[in-house]
């Protein structure tokens, strides 16, 4: 049976970003809930968010590595939006009290250059559309209490997106095979862990082209200048003040991020 009320739902949602207090997993009460109900609460909460001033600079792909799905229990990726107020420049210092209980993964993100909408998008149109990919980290966050997340939990929660860190050297995609992209993660200089592009889907244009048709069944179009973060190449680390993350990507770099307390 669909939630009874995804408006209701979404503002339980929309004042637990807001005050930081995370609440219970609607699935608790209705273990019966889906991706269907969990995209239903999404698009009211987007709305909530858009209606205050808020902006889409593009999205994420969550649940794209075997590590993440087996955290929450699923064999399939999910999508959310990213917000333009949660975008951050490589090397900014970002707030902790900005988030409930975050940690943070390492990505490669899409830079779009053409309208890219599904059905029917390949991975070629995906890498035709593409200006190029950079290094970036996304913070992920859960407004459910103790990330007790089931899929329809995080769906709603726009996908458990913080915010997103991205380095501003833009590479072109020829000549680059994503899959092979190796990555090092370090914390305070400490190797954290490592990774590859082939982590997301077996291949991040596949996330790409995923995406562009997930979204094209429900009408939106991947546009312009939109940022596709195309999942975690590892495991999510837990971050604390005065951390420093820093992700060495072969051939598009690193990216850093400083957490601070204010």
């Amino acid at each position: 049976m669909p939630i009874a009320d995804p408006h209701a739902a979404a503002a339980i949602l929309y004042e637990a970003r807001r005050t930081g207090i995370p609440v219970e997993p609607f699935t608790d009460n209705d273990p019966g809930l889906g991706l269907a109900d969990g995209y239903a609460v999404q698009q009211h909460l987007v709305q909530m968010l858009l209606a205050d001033g808020e902006r889409i600079a593009g999205y994420k792909v969550g649940l794209t590595s075997r590590p993440m799905q087996q955290m929450v229990g699923v064999d399939s990726p999910d999508y959310g939006p990213v917000l333009a107020s949660t975008v951050y420049p490589s090397g900014a210092r970002v707030p902790l009290r900005r988030f409930i209980q975050p940690m943070i993964e390492a990505e490669i993100v899409f830079v779009l250059s053409e309208r890219l909408a599904g059905p029917g998008v390949s991975v070629a149109d995906a890498s035709r559309a593409t200006a190029g990919v950079a290094a970036a980290m996304e913070i992920i966050d859960s407004r459910i209490v103790g990330w007790r997340i089931k899929l329809a939990d995080t769906v709603a929660d726009l996908a458990s997106n913080g915010a997103v860190a991205i380095s501003s050297r833009i590479v072109p995609l020829a000549g680059l095979d994503t899959r092979l992209i190796g990555m090092m993660l370090t914390r305070n200089g400490e190797l954290a862990d490592t990774g590859a592009g082939a982590a997301a889907l077996g291949d991040p244009l596949t996330v790409v082209a995923w995406l562009a048709n997930t979204l094209g069944e429900h009408g939106i179009a991947l546009e312009p200048g939109h940022l596709v973060m195309t999942g975690s190449m590892h495991a999510a680390v837990p971050m604390a003040a005065g951390d420093v993350f820093r992700a060495d990507f072969d051939r598009l770099g690193p990216v850093t991020v400083r957490v601070t307390e204010d």
